[in-house]
């Protein structure tokens, strides 16, 4: 009876020890129980002083490798390392029956122990001697054909949730990026629907205009004049447009509107000479508006006719000059010129 109650004694000491290592506090049993926080007792892992010769029993807390991790009985902590020359017996039976010698890797965690030897540099015990009862080896043995499946289950169920999670906060990344993408894309076609709707705006507007004017006349047409392959409107295009403004300013504008028409002269390419006399006429509308506050309701759509519709022959350089113009020309409404 008494061989039995140390067995299950034992195991409910390196039951306690393991849940400790677990990330549990067991319950207190004496000596052996977990320390109090903040004693003494309860710190981590002694250090030994190198050279010091120390002998104590306890029991193995953690086994990694050639070291282990032994709580003496009043419950200080040391790490222990096991070399080849650690003598690995049990304690002798009586006169008659002698010790038996074991193999370091009997030492299981829950094995109650004396072990002897003495410090290193590193603050460990080095192993000089091990002794244990088998009765003691036996109850470890069991402990660890108990424990280990039950640790190996909780680990693998501790990497399981570890993936679930991973994965879930993968598809909730990924959920938040495709409601982004739909946000965006979203706006994006908001934004681009509005532009196209600004567009046709302004388009109906500028067709509305014309065809609105009913019956319209010419009044004037200005004429400003462009270097070779250049829409830079220059100081003479600039007090060409002036003159004409100051005349605008002395005539009565009800129905006026304003076509600003581009033109270029047949050196080069024919699609870059239509692009050159866009750009022409829209620097002509830059510069009225600007200084000239021209209204944008009497400004109809700028047109570029490139190297069509030339007044002078192309042949000549007087020629070619005549022909890179722009035409500001104003029309005016009969009907509301009319008006009294």
């Amino acid at each position: 009876m008494k061989s039995v109650n140390k067995t299950v004694w034992l195991a409910t000491i390196a039951l306690g020890c393991s849940l400790m290592y677990a990330g549990h506090t067991p319950a207190n049993t004496g000596k052996w129980a977990h320390p109090t926080p903040g004693s003494a007792s309860a710190q981590k892992t002694q250090a030994v002083p190198e050279g010091q010769k120390v002998k104590i029993i306890g029991i193995v807390l953690k086994r990694t490798g050639d070291s282990f991790t032994f709580r003496d009985q009043s419950g200080v902590e040391r790490e222990v390392l096991l070399t080849s020359a650690t003598d690995v017996k049990t304690h002798r039976k009586g006169a008659f029956r002698g010790r038996k010698t074991y193999a370091a890797s009997y030492i299981l965690r829950g094995l109650r122990m004396e072990v002897e030897g003495k410090g290193n540099a590193q603050g460990q015990i080095v192993a000089e001697s091990v002794k244990f009862d088998e009765d003691d080896l036996r109850t470890a043995q069991s402990l660890q054909a108990t424990l280990d499946p039950v640790e190996e289950l909780a680990k693998a169920n501790e990497e399981l949730a570890k993936a679930n999670r991973a994965r879930i906060e993968a598809a909730e990344a990924e959920q938040r990026k495709q409601a982004q993408d739909i946000e965006e894309n979203a706006a994006a076609a908001k934004k681009a629907q509005e532009s196209a709707d600004d567009a046709l705006k302004s388009a109906n507007m500028a067709n509305d205009r014309i065809n609105g004017l009913g019956d319209y006349d010419p009044v004037k047409t200005i004429t400003v004049l462009f270097a070779t392959g250049s829409s830079v409107l220059g100081p003479k295009g600039k007090a060409t447009i002036d003159e004409a403004a100051a005349w605008v300013k002395t005539q009565d504008t009800r129905g006026w509107v304003v076509a600003v028409v581009g033109f270029a002269d047949t050196s080069g390419n024919t699609e870059a000479n239509r692009k050159l006399s866009e750009r022409r006429a829209n620097a002509v509308i830059g510069y009225l508006v600007t200084k000239h506050n021209l209204p944008l309701q009497k400004l109809v759509q700028p047109f570029g006719y490139g190297e069509n519709n030339p007044i002078a022959e192309n042949k000549t350089p007087e020629g070619r000059a005549k022909n890179r113009r722009v035409e500001i020309r104003l029309l005016v409404n009969k009907g509301i010129a009319n008006r009294p």
